[in-house]
């Protein structure tokens, strides 16, 4: 089937923490028979910083907002239209606009990439657009969250609300020869976030405070103007192909959800897998349903804040982390690449498209009509 998709960027990393699991799930979708039409937007300076040739994808990059009605008309041909939520640019134009592009055949799904840090805008908000329009989507998919994000999505009206969750893709996220230069005991990278800092700070930073004869990486944007303890080193931007290089060079690596996420739970983020990937000893701050993806101690190592991530440091060496890191790959192997989350999302287009809907008039709500708030 034809799949047409709105999303942040398929072609780079910079700023857009959702362009693996992108990669992994369209390529899969393509290798089912789909064929992909990707528009992103030309904005945050990514296509100055592309990082990969995607041959699975028609890429369309637009100029918002002035490009979006061509590409509205454009993606009513298509059988499925798919809008991914944080774009980055008219999203709540989107989100309302596709929408019109329903016909008789097609469908139009919603896929959430951040649904913690959506539902909690939509808890805060009783006001957000885009609570009127969930009842009108054919679907919600979501990037994670498990039961906690579908309760709330059906409380919301959603028709249908599924998980598909980050996987690991090993064509892209695999063992590779340890970089020196990269050599370290715990390495994080993550981009600077307002719901990220405080729980970088508690994990990582304070990690290092408290251990200064270990030494710390710490990669992504916006941390320069940190104020770092002396044993860590902040090495800017790592692309999608400096990833594997980290994950192979440093004794552990550390994942640490952003504050939306572990309080929801049910989130494994793109960096845990491609840590299992590369066959990293993983640590990561606790959440609920961790061990539903992972088994704690055996395949993955978890913390509750800096002392006990600097107890696994200190309580493992090299070859007990390999041990950990090397079942941790061939659970992700088995059990979550994004070949088999791909088969899923395939299953559940059939499914939608099988159902024989009576397409009722958009019902359009004004900016000045009150919309009930959700109970928390």
């Amino acid at each position: 089937m034809n799949i047409f998709v709105f999303g942040s960027s398929l072609t780079s990393t910079y700023w857009n923490g959702a362009a693996t699991y992108y990669r992994g799930m369209y390529k899969n979708l393509q290798r089912l028979g789909h064929r992909v039409t990707f528009a992103e937007p030309a904005i945050y300076d990514r296509q100055k910083h592309r990082d990969a040739e995607i041959s699975y994808a028609e890429i369309l990059v637009y100029e918002t907002p002035q490009d979006i009605p061509r590409l509205l008309k454009h993606a009513r041909r298509a059988d499925v239209i798919i809008k991914h939520s944080g774009i980055g640019a008219d999203d709540s134009r989107l989100e309302d606009e596709v929408l019109d592009c329903r016909t008789q055949k097609n469908r139009v799904i919603f896929w959430d990439v951040d649904a913690p840090a959506t539902l909690s805008r939509l808890e805060s908000d009783p006001w957000d657009p885009f609570r009127a329009v969930i009842p009108e989507y054919d679907a919600i998919f979501t990037y994670g969250g498990g039961p906690p994000v579908l309760s709330h999505y059906s409380k919301f009206g959603a028709q249908t609300c599924v998980p598909i969750y980050n996987g690991l893709d090993p064509e892209t996220h695999h063992p590779v020869a340890s970089d020196p230069n990269l050599s370290c005991d715990l390495a994080f990278v993550g981009h600077r976030l307002p719901d990220r800092e405080a729980r970088v700070e508690e994990f990582f930073l304070k990690a290092a405070h408290l251990a200064p004869e270990l030494s710390f990486v710490l990669g992504g944007e916006g941390w320069g103007s940190k104020n770092l303890p002396p044993n860590v080193r902040w090495i800017g931007h790592v692309g999608s192909e400096r990833h594997n290089a980290v994950n192979c060079s440093a004794r552990m690596v550390l994942n640490v959800n952003r504050e939306s996420m572990a309080k929801v739970g049910f989130s494994p983020p793109t960096r845990v897998f491609e840590a299992a990937g590369a066959g990293a000893c993983l640590i990561t701050d606790e959440w609920e349903g961790v061990d539903q993806f992972f088994t704690p101690n055996s395949e993955i190592l978890i913390a509750k804040g800096a002392e006990e991530v600097v107890a696994h440091l200190r309580g493992r060496n090299a070859e007990q982390g390999s041990t950990i890191g090397q079942a941790m790959m061939n659970r992700a192997l088995r059990d979550h690449s994004y070949q088999s989350r791909a088969q899923q999302v395939h299953t559940e287009l059939e499914k939608l498209l099988r159902t024989t809907k009576a397409r009722k008039p958009r019902r359009k709500v004004s900016a000045t009509q009150t919309i009930s708030p959700l109970a928390a």
